[in-house]
């Protein structure tokens, strides 16, 4: 997001933050109203037009908002949603991404009150190694033709009794409503708010072998001095890098692949 819209999602994620502080909110039924309030955006794009027109008074945007949600869902979701429309918005499109964060971050509060954060973090990143290695499960689960219900019960089928019900809700939310996105970089966003629901910055290391323990600390300790930010390593194993490590922060690649020496020395020789 750009301008405004930065400005307008930094102020849903204040307000948002300032709700789920208090234990007495179900996180749980925020994610699915906030979630429901996404799906009607993305369809109706009418309305969301509407709601981000900056010709509008942003007290009769947000007025109109409380009228469409009242009875539809919880008067904190139709605070957050109204507060988000009185702000300015880039693109009217920005306004759904931003309710569609906030209905996930709500499941990470969640799984972060019953203490199973990093096991949810860990299982979605697992499960995008899964899908990138496996072109079969990947069409199954973005096959146009096929209904939605059928694509989210093979969410069920895949995780249910193996993942944490947050990861499932999760998946199966990011299933029924891709939006125009690939499921690899749909759960590699949510792996990262996952992280960010912990300040911590996302790390992916591929190496050959299997870290031992004592490697998997130096390696955290030493991005973290690099990058003055506690780190999480999501781990990969991949024989092709041949030996070393391969560290992706982002879009920043930091490669010590004998793989990567190899091409280099190749680009050179035809050089």
């Amino acid at each position: 997001m750009n301008g405004a819209s930065r400005e307008a999602l930094g102020a849903a994620r204040e307000r948002f933050d300032a709700l789920t502080d208090n234990t007495s909110v179900d996180a749980a039924t925020l994610a699915d109203e906030l979630a429901a309030v996404t799906a009607l955006l993305d369809r109706e794009v009418s309305l969301r037009r509407v709601l981000t027109d900056p010709a509008q008074p942003g007290e009769a945007k947000a007025e109109l908002a409380g009228r469409l949600l009242a009875g539809q869902v919880g008067g904190e979701v139709v605070d957050l949603v109204s507060g988000m429309v009185r702000s300015r918005w880039s693109r009217s499109r920005d306004l759904v991404d931003a309710t569609e964060e906030l209905a996930a971050s709500a499941d990470l509060v969640a799984a972060q009150r019953a203490g199973v954060l990093d096991d949810v973090e860990d299982e979605l990143f697992r499960f995008g190694r899964i899908v990138s290695s496996s072109t079969e499960l990947r069409s199954a689960l973005t096959d146009r033709v096929a209904t939605t219900s059928a694509k989210t019960a093979l969410v069920r089928e895949l995780l249910g009794g193996r993942a944490n019900p947050v990861t499932e809700r999760l998946v199966g939310r990011l299933v029924a409503q891709p939006r125009g996105r690939s499921l690899e970089a749909g759960l590699e966003a949510l792996s990262r708010l996952a992280a960010a629901r912990r300040d911590r910055l996302v790390v992916v290391v591929t190496s050959a072998v299997p870290l031992s323990d004592r490697q998997k600390q130096r390696l955290g300790a030493a991005l973290a001095t690099l990058y003055g930010h506690q780190v999480h390593l999501n781990l990969d194993v991949d024989p092709a890098v041949l030996g070393g490590i391969e560290v992706r922060v982002g879009d920043e690649i930091i490669d010590g692949t004998i793989a990567d020496r190899l091409d280099e020395a190749a680009r050179r020789m035809a050089g």
